[in-house]
């Protein structure tokens, strides 16, 4: 960490966005260090073909690895109480599954449909994350998150400020390259290069984002909590997002669930204002 800021371009040789998923090392232990692997990933933003290998990679045969996915969606018929049920159910699942040897553990919320709610990405994140922490687990296991929600470069840093070590956006993928056979992208890019462009934005992005705070690399910043949370209750914060600042606080877990469930009702409606449009979500 610097102090001044650090321009992230002129000093591009001491910028990183290398990223490792899995267990870290007790860096005590000289004998039994050599014997944890972890997965190194160039830039945290995974591809869909990425993040297939990593829900794929405990079949590979002498493998160092074994990856769980956690479904992060809940029964529409539930309502409140099933949001409530389904975050606490996900971190009882996250610590069974390092206490049964798993060290990757992927959030997806692909599940998702008609009648199943998705929990917001970052909430259901963050709670894990502090789950484990309480449970000393947490650096026995990797975090990784399969979300349609993540689209700005904020929403990545978020995510990853509070613990994501790796993310795969897989609708802003869907999204471009809907875009891409629609022939609303320059004609001469292909699927691949339309999805490389858009990774390389969004790390030049959190490059920047990461520099501001003086920090050069991003396994300095994720899991950092460098945020303060507006509008969001005491308790809340303490019990989710704990050791975040909250000078003003606010809504809840009730409000925020009631505001998921009505976007999840609104998305599918048949309201004729959001047939072709998204709604503008206000600020």
């Amino acid at each position: 960490v610097t102090n001044p800021p650090i321009d992230p371009i002129r000093e591009e040789s001491v910028m990183s966005l290398v990223s490792f998923i899995g267990p870290r090392p007790n860096i005590f232990d000289n004998k039994g260090l050599g014997d944890v692997k972890r997965l190194e990933v160039k830039q945290p933003i995974l591809t869909n073909e990425d993040m297939q290998k990593i829900r794929k990679i405990s079949e590979i045969g002498d493998n160092h690895f074994v990856s769980r996915v956690l479904d992060t969606t809940f029964d529409k018929k539930k309502g409140f109480s099933g949001f409530e049920e389904c975050l606490k159910r996900l971190c009882r699942k996250a610590e069974n599954v390092v206490k049964e040897g798993g060290n990757i553990i992927v959030l997806s919320d692909r599940q998702f449909g008609k009648n199943r709610i998705a929990l917001p990405a970052l909430l259901a994140v963050a709670s894990v994350h502090h789950h484990l922490i309480r449970k000393g687990l947490r650096t026995a296991v990797g975090l990784v998150v399969e979300s349609a929600e993540p689209r700005e470069v904020h929403h990545f840093a978020v995510l990853a400020g509070y613990g994501a070590e790796a993310i795969n956006p897989y609708l802003a993928f869907d999204t471009i390259l809907d875009l891409q056979q629609r022939e609303m992208l320059t004609k001469d890019v292909t699927d691949t290069e339309a999805v490389s462009r858009y990774i390389k934005s969004i790390n030049k992005g959190l490059l920047k984002v990461m520099s501001k705070m003086g920090i050069s690399t991003y396994q300095s910043y994720c899991g950092a909590q460098i945020f303060d949370a507006v509008g969001l209750s005491d308790e809340f914060v303490s019990e989710y997002f704990k050791g975040t600042s909250t000078q003003i606080s606010g809504v809840g877990i009730s409000e925020i669930a009631r505001e998921t469930i009505t976007r999840h009702e609104e998305a599918y409606s048949n309201l004729e204002l959001l047939r072709d449009s998204l709604d503008v979500g206000g600020d």
